[in-house]
């Protein structure tokens, strides 16, 4: 059975063990794949695996041997799934394995927000510490998490993991999400109340057509002034225009992006410029143990699908 991946550079698969799913099979990795080399590199797999690399109705139609589309990731807008659904071919995503990697990268943008460590240590390489005759010195005030409120807007796994996290900090917990679930760490309200509330307001929603750009100047207007905001779910729901005028104003006290909109970040984006705003480049996922999770679970999937039970299957 021929195995292929269409985008692997990103999990890094010299650092991961592939012999769960090289025991399966062929295994064809392909850093990189070029919408136009896609027909080629789906002639005669039996297995397509892909990350970002999009796959159409048109593609799928001429891949005659495929039996089933892996998505390397818990998001699976790139597949045309319908059409996949129409032709008998199984999709199979990945969820659950970032939930503890994105959660912490969470309160690593909030860390620094609030310790201002990398801050520090720059300043003590120049001297700072040598030439201060206390003992002790700073120059950004460190903040106490204990007793500020965190908001999550979005409450799905990860959400509700930020939360407990949160909540383990000694943060009151407040969250909004359409479609309420158990086992959330603090209280459900509406979002005007967690807006006027959070001094801390972490993003955790899929991006959709009735929330792109959502946190907008309207949005950041209900903010409480000088509150942090931290996004590592998707870039699309921030008008990054209004974020950096905030940050300039004050009225956001600081932004942490693992995401923007647009991937990789152009020189252009406004947040390059923009004071107190923390940028990763979409790797809150990308630990080591996550990406080991995403090989193990894609080859678990491949396993069920061939015994005639597929598991995460997601139409």
């Amino acid at each position: 059975m021929q195995i292929v991946v269409l985008d692997a550079k990103t999990l890094r698969p010299g650092e991961l063990d592939l012999s769960r799913l090289r025991a399966l099979g062929p295994l064809s990795l392909y850093d990189r794949t070029d919408p136009a080399l896609v027909p080629q590199r789906l002639r005669g797999a039996d297995v397509v695996l892909t990350n970002k690399v999009k796959l159409d109705g048109t593609m799928l139609a001429t891949a005659s041997n495929l039996k089933m589309v892996g998505v390397l990731a818990t998001g699976f807008d790139v597949v045309d799934v319908a059409a996949a659904k129409q032709l008998g071919i199984p999709v199979c995503n990945v969820p659950g394995y970032a939930t503890d990697s994105v959660a912490q990268s969470v309160f690593g943008f909030l860390l620094e927000m609030t310790c201002h460590t990398a801050y520090h240590n720059a300043r003590i390489h120049q001297g700072a510490w040598t030439a201060c005759p206390e003992f002790c010195w700073w120059e950004r005030n460190p903040v106490a998490l204990s007793g500020k409120t965190l908001g999550i807007i979005g409450c799905g796994a990860i959400g509700r993991k930020v939360g407990e996290i949160g909540k383990a900090f000694g943060m009151k917990v407040l969250g909004y999400t359409p479609h309420e679930k158990p086992g959330f760490a603090g209280k459900y309200v509406k979002l005007e109340e967690l807006l006027k509330q959070a001094d801390v307001l972490s993003l955790h929603c899929p991006a959709k057509k009735d929330n792109l750009g959502m946190v907008d100047e309207a949005f950041l207007g209900q903010m409480k002034p000088g509150a942090l905001l931290i996004n590592t779910a998707r870039g699309a729901l921030i008008n990054e225009l209004a974020v950096q005028a905030a940050l300039v104003s004050g009225q956001l006290g600081g932004y942490g992006a693992d995401v923007v909109g647009q991937e990789p970040i152009s020189v252009h984006n406004p947040l390059l410029k923009a004071p107190n705003c923390y940028l990763s480049g979409h790797s809150a996922w990308a630990t080591l143990e996550g990406r080991q999770k995403i090989i193990d679970i894609t080859a678990a999937n491949i396993e069920s699908v061939l015994a005639g039970k597929p598991q995460n299957l997601v139409y």
